[in-house]
């Protein structure tokens, strides 16, 4: 693989822990980040890749020649997609496959299912602030078992397939979300505090982060996972809000049209961390670390009431082998 740019490093308070940097910015694009790499012969896997910021990640990942599988809940809901991608010349084969990963045994018939090895798989589906709380047939919290207990399931059994590729990378989206709400190990589920949406879809996204921490552990295997922050977007992610409350963000007008802030990004923009993740040379060996705005975030704490950044619950490796113990459990007494 090629780029068009070297990566540089800059001194962080932990001097054994340099903040890796990029050449590009937060307006970015997916395509840009990896202008010049060829994928042709790596396979990629990206949940939720139907619309928005999983859309953005296959058309910018197969357009550099890679061959894309779609997971998603619906299939048809990426045939055109797919259509689009097929008229493109010189990119990778797109193909759909069924994906709910809030269905175990959906998932369970979707690694039974992959053939061969696995270069890249992109962790970006998600759901966000549903206002019930809600449980799957297992008794889980929806969001954590959506965007993170799913996930969990799907890497760890796919890890022969990421092993086989002998370099290969897991990308996690997370969100700045994750600032609010630690995993509470105690009451994951909300079985006893009371439940509240947005704590809940910041449990599931310090788990996410901790995903990519705890998968340290497979290193030896030539793979390397990292999380991110793709920053503020319009996509269906917000589908759960209701006019009142996307109007108190400031992103909707009286007569209901979304109205995007300034620093709001585009999808593509928003993809492009996503992109840069698993796809870039600046990222080679490069592991459990978190990004946003296509540079390495720097460690906070929360007494700063940061609003940017990676709490340092996230990135706790004690958590993270914790909460890998924990979801072994959950998924073996299911």
């Amino acid at each position: 693989m090629t780029t068009n740019a070297p990566a540089s490093r800059h001194p962080h308070d932990d001097p054994a822990h340099p903040l890796l940097t990029t050449p590009f910015t937060a307006r970015t694009d997916a395509r840009e980040v990896i202008a010049g790499v060829d994928l042709t012969g790596r396979r990629a896997l990206v949940t939720g890749g139907a619309s928005g910021l999983g859309a953005e990640t296959v058309r910018a990942l197969a357009e550099a020649g890679a061959e894309v599988t779609v997971a998603v809940r619906r299939p048809e809901a990426a045939e055109a997609l797919v259509r689009e991608l097929a008229a493109v010349d010189g990119a990778g084969p797109v193909r759909t496959a069924p994906l709910d990963l809030s269905d175990l045994t959906s998932v369970d018939a979707f690694v039974r299912n992959w053939r061969g090895p696995l270069d890249i798989l992109v962790a970006n589906a998600g759901i966000m602030a549903l206002p019930e709380r809600t449980l799957t047939p297992q008794g889980w919290e929806m969001q954590l078992a959506t965007n993170y207990l799913g996930h969990f399931a799907l890497a760890t059994g796919l890890h022969p397939a990421l092993r086989e590729a002998g370099s290969a990378r897991i990308v996690v989206v997370s969100s700045g979300a994750h600032l609010t709400a630690p995993f509470d190990f105690d009451d994951p589920h909300f079985e006893r505090r009371p439940y509240d949406p947005w704590t809940a879809y910041g449990q599931s996204k310090s788990a996410d982060v901790l995903l990519a921490a705890g998968a340290h552990r497979w290193a030896a295997d030539g793979i390397t996972a990292n999380a991110l922050n793709p920053g503020y977007i319009l996509t269906g992610l917000q589908r759960h809000l209701d006019d009142d409350t996307m109007r108190a963000f400031g992103v909707m007008d009286d007569e209901g049209n979304l109205t995007p802030l300034p620093y709001y990004k585009t999808p593509a923009q928003g993809a492009a961390t996503s992109v840069l993740l698993a796809a870039s040379p600046l990222l080679e060996g490069v592991t459990a670390r978190y990004f946003e705005d296509n540079q390495e975030a720097r460690l906070v704490t929360d007494e700063e009431n940061p609003t940017a950044g990676v709490a340092a619950h996230a990135v706790d490796p004690r958590a993270a082998d914790r909460l890998w113990e924990y979801a072994t459990d959950a998924l073996r007494t299911r």
